[in-house]
């Protein structure tokens, strides 16, 4: 079994090491035509250069682990956006030397609050929200919280209600995948989230990624909403 555990161990390593090292290669892939020579990968961008930054994002937990496609498409736009807003790094989508460096060194973040079991948790300060179970984030997003006026309130919550398509009766919408946990508070997709809080109270998730929230949003999953 000792044998097993490091041959995985190697294995995994290998794997890093190789990630680490395309990430960190020059010649960046087949960058889209706005960013080709600049040694920039970004929407639009593919090739095995972008299968590995994917690959690193999944191991990061910024995108479902396995995914190596070779396109730079939504998803890896806003995974990259998640892991810039973790490490303070200008949150523009963006691969360049900078977020190239820090995704080499990253590891996968850790929640900010101790607790067992399954629950979410959601930091205002950097507009973050982790899927949290048995105290290890399983995945990383960026979410876009309560404007001024409309500040998603902190404290500790429970998902109460959940609908896959929402109809908000204050605002006139439908909201996405949405799972409610304080009043009329609410997970939910949405095509605009920016990297600052600009919600009516509701926690903005990327279209790309809220079913996966809406998913493990259970009824009766904690919330924690820390500043």
């Amino acid at each position: 079994m000792e044998q097993a555990r490091t041959a995985r161990a190697a294995h995994g390593s290998a794997r890093l090491v190789a990630a680490t090292m395309v990430l960190g290669a020059t010649a960046l892939g087949q960058p889209a035509a706005a960013t080709a020579g600049t040694g920039l990968l970004q929407l639009g961008s593919a090739g095995p250069k972008v299968a590995a930054l994917n690959e690193r994002l999944g191991e990061l937990t910024y995108l479902r682990r396995g995914v190596d496609t070779p396109r730079f498409d939504a998803r890896t736009h806003h995974a990259v956006v998640a892991f810039q807003l973790q490490k303070r790094l200008t949150a523009d989508g963006i691969v360049g030397p900078q977020t190239r460096g820090a995704l080499a060194e990253a590891r996968k973040p850790r929640p900010r609050l101790s607790a067992a079991g399954r629950r979410i948790e959601v930091w205002r300060g950097r507009q973050l929200a982790y899927l949290v179970r048995d105290g290890r984030v399983r995945r990383t997003f960026h979410v876009s919280t309560g404007a001024s006026g409309y500040t998603t309130p902190a404290g500790r919550f429970t998902v109460f209600w959940r609908e896959e398509r929402s109809w908000s009766v204050p605002y006139s919408v439908w909201l996405p995948w949405a799972a409610y946990f304080n009043g009329g508070i609410a997970f939910h997709g949405h095509s605009s989230v920016p990297t600052y809080p600009a919600s009516h109270g509701c926690v903005r998730v990327p279209t790309p990624f809220a079913r996966a929230v809406y998913r493990f949003a259970r009824l009766g999953t904690r919330v924690d909403v820390v500043a």
